[in-house]
């Protein structure tokens, strides 16, 4: 599913144009991330929760040479699906 297709589902379900649709999506994906480039946890109830998780620096391996390559600390995020999702997905 592609950020068209939410658009399409939101103006089939709802009836608003989809300019508006696009707008008010793009927004909360913008959101999101703004939240999360500050450090903060976004919880969207019975859907889920994005936070930043902190790696710390390990050795690697190139797979093309199979030399020990160091990989330096560096942040990642991590989704934790909520109650209401994980029990649909089962």
């Amino acid at each position: 599913m592609t950020k068209k297709d939410i658009v399409l589902k939101i103006t089939d379900s709802t009836g608003i144009r989809q300019i508006i649709a696009k707008q008010v999506v793009q927004e909360t994906f913008k959101s999101i991330v703004d939240a999360l480039s500050r450090g903060e946890k976004v919880e969207l109830r019975n859907f889920g929760i994005f936070k930043i998780k902190s790696r710390r620096q390990r050795m690697g391996r190139n797979p093309r040479t199979g030399q020990a390559v160091p990989v330096p600390p560096h942040k990642v995020v991590v989704f934790k699906p909520g109650l209401e999702m994980k029990q649909r997905i089962k």
